[in-house]
């Protein structure tokens, strides 16, 4: 059994922001593979089918995405789903828009609030992350908040549909392969 996790904030005015890239991925696998995410279990929403022939859940922390340890700590826990068997999708504002990278065990996690937490709450980095880019080059340091809080562009969101569908097979490649070919694929 694998974890999916997407991460993004609960409620209908984040739902087209950049940081919730992760629940709009994870919306279109359990699209694509007739499962809701709706069973509500300790601050989360999750959906249980078959991924590729393996059973999966599909994870959306309702902690908000700066502390989504807690809800996967708990389900992992709960389902017995080990550490190398969690995958978490997750915006990365220093990639460009659309750009995928898939690594796995990251000495020093990330800095990504959100994997922090993770990675505390699991006390291991290695699971794997599926890192979306939603960077436009425009991007300021001093208001990463704010940036992951804006709604993607009118032009962005033309791109989306391509963006989640490459990001819905490299998480095929991982279920299909060979983990380090995945990474090998989808490096920088």
């Amino acid at each position: 059994m694998k974890l999916i996790v997407g991460l993004g904030n609960p409620g209908d005015k984040y739902n087209n922001n950049r940081a919730n890239i992760g629940f709009k991925i994870l919306d279109v696998i359990a699209n694509n593979i007739n499962v809701e995410i709706k069973t509500k279990k300790k601050k989360s929403l999750i959906g249980r089918g078959d991924f590729e022939g393996e059973e999966v859940v599909l994870l959306k922390p309702q902690t908000f995405s700066d502390l989504s340890g807690e809800s996967v700590l708990y389900i992992a826990s709960f389902l017995k789903i080990q550490v190398q068997d969690i995958l978490v999708i997750h915006e990365d504002w220093t990639l460009s828009l659309g750009k995928i990278v898939v690594d796995k065990g990251t000495p020093n996690g990330s800095d990504h609030p959100g994997v922090k937490s993770i990675v505390q709450s699991l006390r291991s980095p290695n699971f794997i992350r599926i890192r979306i880019g939603i960077g436009n080059g425009e991007f300021d340091e001093t208001n990463r908040d704010g940036f992951l809080k804006e709604d993607f562009q009118p032009l962005e969101n033309l791109s989306l549909i391509q963006i989640i569908n490459d990001a819905e097979a490299a998480i095929r490649s991982i279920s299909l392969g060979d983990i380090e070919d995945v990474i090998e694929k989808y490096r920088f």
